[in-house]
């Protein structure tokens, strides 16, 4: 079968535009040409994929399963080219990232947004999934890279730890250990929690930290999100542990407020004693070297990580 990419952009353009003209516009042909290039497509095809008539054109049923899927290998095809068009100068091409939701959601967006403002050539794309399916999409090849808690099976994987930070506590400001700087771990024993659930790379070492200090609590709730776990706490379910980077800076502020004024109690974190830390990391596969742009990326995020240490 002979086709050529220049028939299945010109049919695209043709479906999308519902016109022939428009089309010839848009890329810059004769109409002449943008009809000879679909007229040539669908004899190769032996398939009819465009209904004509003379006030508009609309895709027939195999046109429209060709548009759905082509568009997507025409988009993953000029990415491709941009990144290797890119490669010549290290500023141009699509880097795919996949990041845990905490990390997605308190580290990445500025990361995304310093990458537009030093190299705006740089398209990052980010996948906001559960720790095991970063790590697998890290291992499949599907992105370049992932950026994870500290796995727990990571030999196939090349690692570099970019932050640490530690696990606080999370109550009402009206909690009686909340009149406490830091609370210790054991002082949990007893109390009802609601905690990331276990496809969090966090639980596997928020487990290990209660058992280690011998606090016996139950855990009430398993959830997927940090603002679960906060609405659920609000409402008097139980008390938390997430990371300090999940902490929202507005919260000091806000408790200050509610103290003075009477409001309401409000969520505060705590630190917890002995400190127990979470490594934030950047993994891609052993063997797989990253493209200049993927690189660029890489160091980008790490130095973001940095200045949260040095803040």
């Amino acid at each position: 079968m002979n086709i050529s990419l220049r028939q299945l952009r010109t049919f695209v353009a043709v479906a999308e535009s519902r016109s022939f003209s428009r089309a010839a516009e848009a890329l810059a042909l004769t109409q002449p040409a943008v009809s000879r290039n679909v007229t040539e497509l669908e004899q190769a095809m032996g398939l009819q994929l465009l209904h004509r008539t003379t006030r508009e054109v609309e895709p027939t049923d195999a046109g429209r399963v060709l548009l759905g899927n082509v568009t997507r290998v025409l988009e993953d095809l000029d990415a491709c080219l941009l990144e290797v068009q890119g490669l010549a100068t290290q500023r141009k091409g699509r880097v795919k990232v996949a990041s845990s939701p905490t990390l997605s959601a308190n580290l990445l967006p500025q990361c995304i947004a310093r990458s537009k403002q030093q190299s705006p050539g740089v398209d990052i794309k980010l996948l906001d999934r559960i720790q095991s399916d970063v790590l697998l999409s890290v291992r499949s090849g599907e992105v370049d890279f992932g950026v994870v808690i500290d796995p727990s099976e990571k030999q196939d994987l090349h690692v570099q730890t970019i932050l640490t930070e530690p696990f606080c506590l999370v109550c009402l400001s009206s909690h009686r250990l909340a009149r406490k700087k830091e609370v210790s771990w054991a002082e949990l024993a007893g109390e009802p929690l609601v905690l990331l659930d276990h496809a969090s790379g966090s639980r596997r070492l928020i487990d290990a930290a209660l058992q280690a200090h011998g606090a016996a609590a139950s855990v009430v709730q398993d959830v997927g999100h940090t603002t679960t776990i906060y609405s659920m706490v609000q409402q008097g379910l139980g008390l938390s542990v997430v990371p300090q980077l999940a902490i929202p800076a507005a919260w000091k502020r806000l408790a200050a407020t509610a103290a003075r004024s009477g409001e309401p109690a409000v969520l505060v974190s705590r630190q917890l004693v002995p400190r127990v830390e979470r490594g934030i990391m950047l993994v891609r596969r052993q063997q797989r070297e990253l493209s200049p742009v993927a690189h660029r990326v890489w160091e980008l995020i790490a130095d973001e990580a940095a200045r949260r240490l040095d803040g």
